[in-house]
């Protein structure tokens, strides 16, 4: 099933070919977790040249997070002055900004705040135009992905021929954005020459401050998430009573129902829970420690995520219902479908799209019957649905919404 998007429908527009694109992203490119952002740029790339920038080093980042090994790389780069352009791929620039840039969130005053926020923007601005030189870039469109504070001047300073904000995600859930981002990216959206946002609810919120917001969804890398190969189980999982109900992705307090995960344990006590991803951030992991049957398998490079989700018999997604979910696209969901496997995730508003394809329980209580039924109707008809619904849920399509709206913008 295809979103529509909320308002007057975009005519389809021919692919945009040989524009210059800078893209500016609350997510660096070294990130190794799947990002929306890097997948947009790929895409991007494919007809034009993409110059994707890394956020500049703050004082807090330097102070806290110097031992981080991509922050040592950028550490090197600037204090040894060495290259800071890199080719990553074809028709992609990756810049390591040299400049340093103050932590400034901890003032009260969004007042305040703004005045010191538009000299860290001077400040990256005049970094960026070195890369914009060095590549020769002319009429560039600027692709700012949900970087309220540290690009909101970007449009003022590179005067861009066009500046498109991405809204992405929910960053006003989170404390840190909320204390200055609630007016501040409602003046961003507004300011923006174009708002393009992944969900419907999202859209609907940028709506509210810039009649020129458009849905453009989510897409999925249905290349590495193929369900129709036959992958071999990793190693980790090879021992692992069966059925097996797995998640694939980062455990965040933030993001992750520990009642959730704790209900099926107890309801399926010969059933093997698995969670593959990185751990860090996930404050409850203790009080899963007691439960024989839950596995913690890890972090897992990208590429091999495909091979778990195939090994899993439900694909869940425990999600915990707060201001950040209740809006946002979950990716995984599509990648799950990919692969054709069974899923049962918490219902939000973006899940909705999804109700027929994925069983979408309200609350934790609700989740082992949604998993017994998922077992027990399981078939290749129905993986082959999965597939093809994810199919149609491909990064190409998502970008085109964007290229169309980039056309109805500049011919307006």
């Amino acid at each position: 099933m295809q979103v529509q998007a909320p308002g007057k429908p975009i005519k389809k527009s021919p692919v945009i070919n040989g524009a210059d694109i800078i893209i500016v992203s609350s997510q660096q490119w070294y990130t190794d977790i799947g990002s929306t952002c890097k997948n947009i740029a790929h895409e991007f790339a494919r007809h034009n040249r993409v110059l994707y920038v890394n956020a500049p080093l703050d004082r807090k980042t330097l102070l806290y997070s110097k031992d981080d090994i991509n922050i040592k790389q950028h550490l090197d780069i600037i204090n040894n002055k060495s290259e800071t352009l890199f080719e990553v791929e074809n028709n992609i620039w990756n810049y390591y900004p040299t400049t340093k840039i103050e932590s400034i969130n901890w003032i009260p005053s969004t007042s305040i705040f703004s005045i010191i926020n538009k000299r860290n923007n001077k400040k990256f601005a005049a970094d960026i135009k070195v890369a914009i030189e060095r590549l020769k870039f002319k009429d560039f469109i600027i692709f700012n992905d949900n970087d309220i504070f540290r690009s909101f001047y970007l449009k003022e300073f590179l005067k861009p021929k066009l500046y498109i904000y991405c809204n992405r995600d929910n960053l006003l859930g989170v404390d840190y954005w909320k204390k200055h981002g609630v007016q501040l990216e409602a003046e961003l959206i507004a300011k923006s020459d174009l708002t393009v946002a992944n969900s419907t609810s999202l859209t609907d919120y940028s709506l509210k401050h810039s009649i020129n917001s458009h849905y453009f969804g989510m897409g999925c890398n249905i290349e590495l998430f193929d369900g129709r190969k036959k992958l071999d189980v990793p190693e980790d999982m090879k021992n692992l009573h069966r059925p097996i109900i797995g998640y694939v992705g980062v455990l965040t307090s933030l993001r992750i129902d520990v009642e959730i995960i704790k209900t099926i344990a107890k309801a399926f006590p010969d059933y093997s829970i698995a969670l593959v991803g990185p751990y860090d951030l996930f404050k409850e992991k203790d009080q899963l420690n007691d439960f024989s049957n839950i596995y913690f398998l890890g972090k897992k490079p990208v590429s091999a995520l495909p091979s778990y989700m195939q090994a899993i018999d439900v694909c869940i997604n425990p999600q915990a219902i707060n201001d950040i979910t209740i809006v946002n696209y979950p990716l995984k969901i599509d990648e799950y479908l990919a692969m054709g496997k069974p899923v049962v995730a918490t219902r939000t508003n973006a899940m909705e799209m999804f109700r027929g394809n994925v069983f979408l329980p309200e609350k934790p209580a609700d989740y082992p019957k949604a998993i017994a039924e998922a077992l027990v109707t399981d078939s290749d008809t129905l993986k082959e649905e999965r597939i093809q619904l994810a199919e149609s849920h491909t990064w190409e399509k998502a970008v085109e919404r964007i290229y169309a709206a980039i056309n109805k913008t500049l011919s307006n």
